[in-house]
This record gives structure tokens, sequence and C-alpha cells, in this order.
């Protein structure tokens, strides 16, 4: 078997078996093209009998390349898959990868820009537009993510289907999980206006979102767009076209939503991601009692 072979079955587990994003089949190929570089090893038996140290060794060389805490993170739960896949191929019942703990992560709470911001965002991308129809795109794919609460992957990856819009959208995330969320008339209206202006027929099995030459509209786009308009307006850095899809969830949150309600409007497949927002709206709440109580003024 030759390593080409090894990453080939390695890449069909994770798309086909596991319905990996191609984003993270990439990402977990080269992971597992950097350790068989490393040992020199093309033999699912040899992969099998690998052991804790030896995935110590494989991140303590990754660190000597620069990254960071999550990336080590990351590095060794894509090894643990590996190793695990190595196992059954191999024919070992157990095929549980070696016990390894991987680095501490200190998770930062998202921070939302307020419902004034994510307007004047939306409406900042589409005055500063090259051209009108390209003003209405973006202006409609921030709706989307700020009202509807979906990733920018989810946004673009939506087709001429979708069309035209009704009062719910079934959108698929993560892991192709599909699920329905409820649009706001001004996230419909904003899609019909970039329709209306749009100059490229939108037939069923093609983007909905375009790019200036007809193509699919890429993330990179939006995010400049953004940036653009947060120089404009003032706001700082973190104010992401993702920032807008914890906004979403913050303020919803903050309004009286449940968790359970906010899980399913996510997308999240467990409920402790979802529950990290808890903190954020109370971190928000802090902030206002600060700026408001006079003993703080003082």
């Amino acid at each position: 078997m030759t390593r080409a072979d090894i990453l080939e079955a390695w890449g069909s587990h994770l798309a086909q078996g596991r319905r990996r994003s191609p984003h993270t089949v990439r990402a977990y190929i080269a992971t597992a093209a950097r350790l068989l570089d490393s040992l020199g090893e093309t033999d699912w038996n040899a992969l099998a009998r690998l052991e804790a140290q030896d995935l110590r060794r494989q991140l303590a060389s990754r660190r000597q390349d620069g990254i960071g805490n999550v990336s080590a993170a990351r590095e060794l739960s894509a090894l643990k898959g590996f190793l695990a896949f190595a196992r059954e191929q191999a024919g070992i019942a157990d095929a549980m990868p070696p016990r390894l703990r991987g680095p501490r992560i200190k998770k930062g709470l998202p921070r939302p820009v307020t419902p004034d911001e994510a307007v004047n965002l939306a409406a900042g991308v589409e005055e500063d537009a090259a051209e009108p129809w390209i003003g209405a795109r973006d202006r409609a794919v921030l709706l989307l993510l700020y009202g509807a609460g979906l990733r920018i992957a989810e946004a673009l990856s939506l087709t001429g289907a979708c069309i035209p819009l009704g009062e719910t959208l079934t959108v698929t995330g993560k892991g192709n999980k599909q699920r329905v969320v409820p649009l706001l008339p001004i996230i419909r209206e904003g899609v019909a206006d970039y329709i209306a202006k749009c100059p490229w027929p939108l037939e069923r099995g093609s983007a909905l979102f375009r790019g200036a030459k007809g193509g699919p509209l890429s993330q990179g786009m939006v995010q400049k767009a953004m940036a653009r308009a947060r120089i404009a307006l003032g706001l700082p850095a973190t104010a992401t076209p993702h920032a807008l899809r914890h906004s979403f969830a913050t303020h919803l949150l903050g309004a009286g939503a449940d968790l359970r309600s906010l899980q399913e409007l996510l997308g999240h497949a467990s409920l402790g991601s979802t529950q990290i927002y808890t903190k954020v709206d109370a971190a928000t709440l802090l902030d206002v009692y600060r700026s408001a109580h006079p003993r703080e003024r003082d």
C-alpha cells in the first residue's frame, strides 16, 4: 500500500463515512500526510501500533513550526481520528487511539455588534459597492447572517432553488445537517432586491449569490466588503461576518429565547455549543451596568 492509497482511503472515510466538510477533509488529510512523512510508514498495521509518545513527538515537531494551542488541539484531534481509522483498517477490535491530553485553550467570548451597528453595516456595504447589484447582493448576505443566524458558508451555498423565498428557509449546515430558519420580511425584501438587480441568470442548480464575473461569490469578497464598511463606521476589527451570527444569537437570548430553540436556529449539534451565548449575554449586561450605574461613573 502506498502513501497515496492511505490518504485516499482516509479522505474518502471523512467525506463519505463521516460527512465532513471539504475544508475539514483537506485539513485532516494534510495532518495525516505530515505524520506519514515524519514516520515513513505506509502500512495500516504499523500505524495501528503507534502510541501516545509518537503523537507527542509529532505535536512537538509542529510546535517548532510555530503553531499555537488552538491549532495544536485541532492537529491532535485529527491525529487521533486518523489512528482510530488505521486500527479499524488493521482489523483491531479496539479502535480507540492512544490517549493524550490536548493543550488547554482559553475559550474567548464572541463579541456581538449592536442591532444598530448590524443595520448600519448592511447599509454600508450597499453604499460602498462598485455597482448597485453588488451592493444589493452584499446587503442581502449580511441580512441573512444577522437576521437568520446563518454561517457565511451556509448563505453562500444557497442556490436558485430557494427562490422565491417564503417565511422559512431550509439551510444545510455542518455535517450536511438541515434546519429550518424563519425569515423576517426585511430579509426576504433584501434578497428579492438583489435578485431583481442581479445581471446573471439564477438557475435552480446554480449559486444564488454571484461574484462580479458570474461565478459563485467567495467568502473573501464578503469579508472585504464588510471590512470596508466596518472601517468607515469606526467599528472594531471584531465586527466580522461571523460576528453577525453571534449577534443574532446574543440578541435573541437577551430578548428571552430559550437555549433549546436557539440551538435549533443555529444548527448546533450540542447544547454546550449554544450555552456560550449565556456568557455573552451576561458580559453585555455587565457592560450596560458599568456604563449606567452612578457609582461606576464616579
